[in-house]
């Protein structure tokens, strides 16, 4: 089984799963979010994510796509250091700049796409995803349109 898991500082991780469902269907049950939320320590985190390690009872042969807001961050670093601990990152891949269009990818070629090509597929879609939204001059110009 594969599984997507989004890790961040804050509710980021949280409120990005939440948006999925609205696109995702039945593939959100591949889904987890796991954030270290304002005032919380490490410490507090490394439990946090010990027991939904345990509670998920994941098999040591599953495939894990994890995605951080940040790499390098306190929260990827004690999510890998449990994971880790807990025999699960031989079989990972991380990712790191979450944004909506990258999770999205990652999460609907689960089931269909090598941690390859899902690697590929998902960076794609994010780096697509930034860019700058210009605005219509004439909407600038007619106060009715505001």
């Amino acid at each position: 089984m594969k599984y997507l898991i989004l890790v961040s500082h804050g509710e980021f991780a949280e409120g990005v799963k939440t948006s999925l469902e609205m696109f995702a269907g039945d593939a959100i049950k591949h889904c987890f979010a796991l954030g270290l939320h304002n005032g919380d320590s490490a410490e507090d985190f490394t439990k946090k994510v010990t027991a939904f390690l345990q509670k998920e009872e994941f098999k040591k042969e599953d495939e894990f796509v994890i995605i951080a807001d940040i790499i390098g961050g306190s929260p990827l670093t004690t999510f890998l250091n449990v994971f880790s601990e807990q025999g699960y990152l031989e079989n990972s891949v991380v990712i790191g700049g979450m944004n909506f269009s990258m999770t999205l990818a990652a999460l609907i070629s689960l089931e269909n796409m090598s941690k390859e090509e899902l690697i590929k597929a998902a960076i794609s879609e994010g780096e697509k995803a930034i860019k700058q939204y210009e605005i219509p001059q004439n909407s600038v110009d007619s106060e009715d349109d505001i």
